[in-house]
């Protein structure tokens, strides 16, 4: 296999296993229900675009941030290696802890918002801690290569493209899949992500 292809495939693994688009998907069909077509597609492709733009702000200054703050590479490598674990956990025990998903307490203040778009959807459920902190050890692991770091970038713009369409077909993917193949791919995109 190709190494650009390699580190392709792994970067999109990881980003869509933490941004966890079907997951998105169907949680976006339940808090838009009410909503026209048209506003459901406002609200999708504007999710998108934040939560894209809040997830390509760390890929590009991730590492200027945390030199700032006096964090190493190798330690947000260990910590984000962490903290995808205990997603990864998460996800294959159905559990939802808000480090992919959002918490029950997010869940009824997006029910009261009129707009769903920026909170949830936006962030924390496309640009949440573990798709940040992927992204900076992703971009990290690229050791400052340009052609690896758009590997990297276009992997993302790959997934945000999935995570659009979804979107778009909240409803049928609801429908199609229901809560338990929603958690069934969910849980192998948890062992994929665990690996």
């Amino acid at each position: 296999m190709l190494p650009e292809l390699d580190n392709f495939l792994v970067a999109f693994a990881a980003l869509f296993a933490v941004i966890g688009p079907i997951d998105v998907a169907v949680l976006f069909a339940g808090l838009t229900a009410k909503n026209s077509t048209a506003e459901k597609n406002l609200f999708a492709l504007k999710g998108v675009i934040i939560g894209g733009v809040i997830i390509g702000f760390f890929a590009v200054f991730g590492r200027s941030i945390l030199d700032a703050l006096g964090i190493t590479l190798p330690a947000l490598q260990i910590a984000g290696g962490i903290l995808l674990l205990l997603i990864a956990i998460d996800m294959v025990f159905a559990r939802h802890s808000g480090g992919s998903s959002t918490t029950k307490e997010e869940n009824e203040e997006a029910r009261k918002s009129d707009d769903p778009s920026i909170f949830p959807v936006a962030m924390p459920l496309i640009a949440g801690p573990g798709a940040i902190g992927a992204i900076i050890v992703l971009m990290g692991d690229t050791g400052g290569s340009f052609k690896l770091g758009s590997i990297v970038i276009a992997a993302l713009l790959s997934v945000l493209a999935i995570q659009l369409i979804l979107l778009v077909m909240a409803g049928q993917v609801q429908k199609v899949l229901g809560r338990t193949g929603s958690d069934v791919i969910a849980r192998v995109m948890g062992v994929l992500l665990a690996g």
